[in-house]
């Protein structure tokens, strides 16, 4: 049965995530008072004569997207925006778009005045199936992805499904490259779900849209809670990013992050596989009826380096030791981390895939 609402505890202070089943919930965020109204170009351009008729043009920042700008430079562009504000610490911060947009105005608003009022209003299906609970915001640096970060979670969270019909189909398939991982995740039975309600995701009929996008937060709220800041159960969930972040990095982000940790669940199942913790036949079905099935036509390592890749695995935060670390699913769907992966079984992924998927490199 579908639910009208999440409690997401927080050591920090806990929130609600709100399934919107209409859009009145946005006049009351546009109403005038001590807050700021940020969107992002994408949001702005399809709803501004819409959903978001109430926000003021004037009043409203509208932000770029691109994984390029979010970075320390674009979160001081929004401290001069807010500093210009005669309300301080009770101002609000009312974010609408996807990822790269939480994380920009969500770091900026943990940092000024060592924490400022954050409500999200997530637009895309990788920012609403996932990156909207978990507290995390995170920053580029230089060319090493999501180096930068702070927990903290928003005062709300508001999910309205209508706004994934005129997402970009690019960025649609990446948000559904967060909801296989997250299903996965969640066991056989979970897989089995998505794999029976692929067929309507890929048509965005909505009720498998919220079916999905509720079953993705509940699913990632098991591994969350009582490891909110990432130091136990937690770090399983960068299944498919030890790679994926890697490949991000390796093609200047050219790989939208979804479709990179398909790559990374797909090149984790090899080592997987090599290791004897994955059977052939379950790394195929995986392969055959999820992860190839997720994949968004025109995806593509063309002029990728491996070296790039390992270089950039080289250089992950998640990093403990001499070898790589890598989370990979076992038979049975268990998620087991290892930070022993030498480069020789990297590289050996890399070189598999680029014989299995040539029209991928």
């Amino acid at each position: 049965m579908p639910v009208s609402s999440m409690r997401m505890s927080s050591r920090i202070r806990d929130y609600t995530v709100t399934f919107e089943s209409d859009d009145a919930f946005l006049d009351r965020l546009a109403a005038p008072g001590d807050r700021v109204l940020i969107v992002d170009e994408g949001a702005w351009r399809h709803h501004r004569e819409g959903h978001l008729a109430s926000f003021d043009p004037i009043e409203t920042m509208v932000l770029p997207v691109d994984e390029d700008l979010k970075t320390l430079e674009s979160v001081a562009k929004l401290y001069d925006r807010l500093t210009e504000r005669a309300a301080k610490r009770n101002i609000t911060v009312v974010s609408v778009g996807g990822g790269i947009t939480q994380d920009i105005t969500g770091f900026a608003a943990s940092t000024l005045y060592r924490g400022v009022g954050w409500v999200f209003v997530p637009t895309t299906l990788l920012a609403q199936a996932d990156s909207c609970i978990g507290s995390k915001t995170s920053l580029n640096y230089r060319r090493y992805k999501n180096l930068l970060g702070t927990f903290y979670p928003p005062t709300a969270v508001h999910v309205y499904a209508p706004f994934l019909i005129t997402q970009e189909e690019t960025d649609y398939m990446s948000g559904l490259g967060e909801v296989v991982k997250l299903h996965i995740m969640g066991g056989q039975e979970s897989a089995d779900r998505y794999e029976a309600i692929l067929p309507a995701l890929l048509m965005r009929e909505p009720a498998a849209l919220l079916a999905a996008v509720q079953d993705s937060l509940s699913i990632k709220v098991s591994y969350v809670e009582g490891d909110e800041f990432d130091t136990g159960r937690r770090n399983l969930l960068n299944f498919g990013h030890c790679f994926g972040h890697a490949i991000e990095s390796a093609t200047a982000f050219r790989v939208p992050h979804g479709q990179a940790v398909v790559l990374g669940m797909m090149l984790a199942g090899m080592v997987a596989r090599e290791r004897g913790l994955l059977s052939a036949r379950n790394e195929q079905h995986l392969l055959e009826h999820l992860l190839e099935p997720t994949m968004a036509p025109g995806v593509s390592l063309a002029g990728m380096e491996d070296a790039a890749v390992i270089d950039a695995m080289e250089q992950d935060k998640k990093r403990v030791g001499e070898g790589l670390a890598v989370v990979m699913a076992t038979d049975g769907l268990e998620m087991v981390k290892t930070v022993d992966v030498t480069t020789d079984e990297a590289l050996a992924a890399l070189r598999r895939f680029a014989c299995d998927y040539p029209m991928g490199r």
